[in-house]
């Protein structure tokens, strides 16, 4: 593998994409604005004029966007990676996406003659530029073993998960359990803040008891200025709740809990939260008590 394409430079892609990079592989980079691209070109990397071209030109491509809907058009859509794939090059789709996204796309793929990993990743900004994610992989083995040591430079653990399919199921597992962690960490400060209790006093003893957790630790802060840069947007944790939510209505499972904390990130994208840090949700937790 000597040639890397990455597609996608938001909060995630620009990072990750920096450190393979940083890591000596030849880089060519496209996103749909080409301005967020500027830092990486200066720092080395080639423009690519479109999905199809890194597709044709690189040995792997790696793709990091925001939704399914931004997965399929930059697949299917005109100049995408269905139209440039071929020869046993490879594409690698590390967005946050459903199973029956992730399939369809592996299968266009390796009908146009490549071969295709999902790969999406737990962690946020801060992980993404550190190159500590995990990275849970599913699809072509022999394309999982080749890009091994690029996966060691954006993460500290990547996994191998089988069938495509499993990896986009892992991570909309991950992150359930994610999203009701913050829902419960938010009522548990506001009922604290309700009564009068010091918050910093409460972060302290999460911290050091059993509950000590890095999201806990990196958000609590995030609560007490109430001011939410965004590392992990809330839109997108709404968005992959809604996904587990399909994913356990397909397997007859129920989430009742996951249903109400669907509900608390719902209003909160209703109150303009959206493009906020996921942690934003203590705005809309803290006033229900008002």
């Amino acid at each position: 593998m000597k040639k890397v394409g990455f597609i996608g430079a938001g909060i995630m892609g620009r990072p990750m994409a920096a450190n393979l990079l940083k890591g000596g592989l030849e880089l060519y980079v496209w996103n749909r604005t080409r301005d967020k691209c500027n830092d990486l070109i200066a720092a080395g990397a080639k423009w690519g004029e479109s999905p199809a071209f890194l597709a044709r030109e690189c040995d792997v491509t790696f793709s990091m966007l925001a939704d399914p809907a931004a997965s399929v058009d930059v697949c299917f859509g005109l100049d995408g990676v269905v139209t440039g794939i071929g020869e046993g090059r490879g594409y690698i789709e590390m967005s946050t996406i459903d199973p029956g996204t992730a399939r369809r796309i592996a299968d266009a793929v390796t009908k146009a003659g490549g071969r295709f990993l999902e790969a999406p990743v737990s962690g946020s900004k801060k992980p993404a530029e550190e190159g500590t994610l995990i990275i849970m992989a599913a699809g072509d083995r022999s394309l999982y073993d080749e890009v091994e040591k690029a996966f060691g430079m954006m993460g500290k653990m990547s996994l191998y998960l089988g069938e495509v399919g499993r990896g986009a199921q892992m991570k909309l597992c991950v992150n359930l359990v994610m999203g009701g962690m913050m829902a419960a960490f938010c009522e548990g400060l506001a009922l604290a803040s309700r009564i009068g209790l010091d918050l910093r006093d409460m972060l302290n003893i999460l911290d050091a008891g059993a509950m000590s957790n890095p999201m806990f630790r990196m958000k609590g802060g995030l609560v007490l200025s109430n001011d939410f840069p965004v590392a992990f947007p809330l839109k997108h944790m709404q968005k992959d709740l809604r996904l587990a939510l399909l994913l356990a209505d397909e397997a007859g499972q129920s989430l009742p809990a996951t249903a109400v904390v669907n509900e608390l990130f719902k209003k909160a994208r209703g109150q303009n939260l959206g493009d906020l840090d996921f942690a934003a949700l203590w705005r809309v937790t803290k006033e229900s008590g008002h």
